[in-house]
């Protein structure tokens, strides 16, 4: 055990020193083409980032859009099929479209209902109340749980018997109704819905805080100017804390998006009877049923969707989002 880790570690310092090395290679070359002294330390700084960049984001990407046009199960070399993958995707594969389609609705409900709510914890967090410290603390605490112990903690919550802490609690309710609890992620119809209480879990925590930040970033002497004219809470809500907050939204809204597309660790830890999350089928397609190939095409497929959705909160940006000192025309 002893060696292994001495072997280990050795191999980390012999990865640095070879990264520290280029960096003044960088530098020296850069020098001698007649780079100026700051540029060109800029630059050999910036190397480090640059390698993991190209080694863990740029080249698995472009491995991903070649396998997508081959196919390949890991064990034998890739067979190049071209859009074969695409067209099966796009044409003969219904459980694709099933579980994109459950990606969009979850992501469709969550990611508006997650803004509204982090964004009202931030407001409640921002008052000058006693224990705020404290109360800050317990809202971000599920932001640190795993995702996984988060799953499979909702999992047991959401039971479909009494043993189930939701419906056990509820039962009252919808025996009043003269019906029974549902059976949320053994029943097609409640799946969804399931996942969407889940979410709620974590919007209290690091969407929270990033309002928090946001919120402490709007002049006080707004407020004190709004309220010397008459304004009342929701009107300095309505005409000052939300366009003031709207690049925190906007940033909150993209990494929504993204997340909730990508979602991943709820629909691995729990079962459901039919169609999962797009990632998870994904996952399935590669790791499952070694079908790499068919799952790069899925993962492309996945890149293109949240590209554009991304590019069209971009776009749509420069109506609704407010920046201080920028000038509208």
């Amino acid at each position: 055990m002893v060696q292994w880790y001495l072997e280990t570690l050795g191999r980390y310092v012999l990865v640095a020193a070879a990264i520290v090395g280029l960096m003044l290679l960088a530098y020296r070359g850069m020098r001698a083409a007649g780079i100026r002294r700051e540029p060109a330390t800029g630059f050999a700084l910036i190397l480090p980032w640059f390698l993991g960049f190209v080694i863990w984001n740029l080249f698995p990407l472009a491995a991903s859009l070649y396998l997508s046009l081959t196919d390949y199960n890991i064990l034998q070399a890739p067979n190049w099929v071209g859009l074969a993958n695409y067209q099966k995707i796009l044409t003969d594969d219904e459980q694709f479209w099933a579980s994109l389609r459950l990606t969009m609705a979850y992501s469709a409900i969550t990611v508006p209902l997650g803004l509204l709510l982090s964004l009202l914890a931030a407001v409640l967090l921002n008052q000058g109340v006693r224990g705020v410290g404290l109360w800050r603390t317990l809202y971000y605490l599920p932001a640190i749980l795993p995702p996984f112990v988060t799953a499979l903690l909702w999992r047991l919550m959401l039971l479909p018997t009494r043993s189930g802490l939701v419906n056990s609690a509820t039962e009252p309710a919808w025996s009043l109704f003269g019906d029974a609890p549902p059976r949320w992620f053994l029943d097609p119809g409640t799946v969804l819905w399931g996942f969407v209480i889940m979410s709620f879990w974590g919007v209290f925590g690091a969407n929270t805080v990033i309002m928090l930040a946001g919120l402490k970033n709007i002049p006080k002497d707004l407020y004190e100017a709004a309220e010397v004219d008459g304004a009342g809470l929701l009107s300095k809500f309505r005409h000052i804390t939300v366009p003031q907050l709207t690049p925190t939204l906007f940033y909150v809204l993209i990494l929504g998006i993204i997340a909730g597309i990508q979602v991943f660790d709820q629909g691995l830890f729990v079962r459901v009877p039919r169609e999962n999350f797009l990632n998870v089928y994904l996952y399935q397609q590669g790791f499952n049923f070694f079908h790499m190939g068919y799952a790069s095409a899925i993962a492309c497929v996945m890149f293109v969707i949240i590209l554009v959705l991304t590019l069209a909160v971009f776009r749509s940006s420069t109506a609704w989002v407010y920046y201080e000192g920028e000038v509208k025309r």
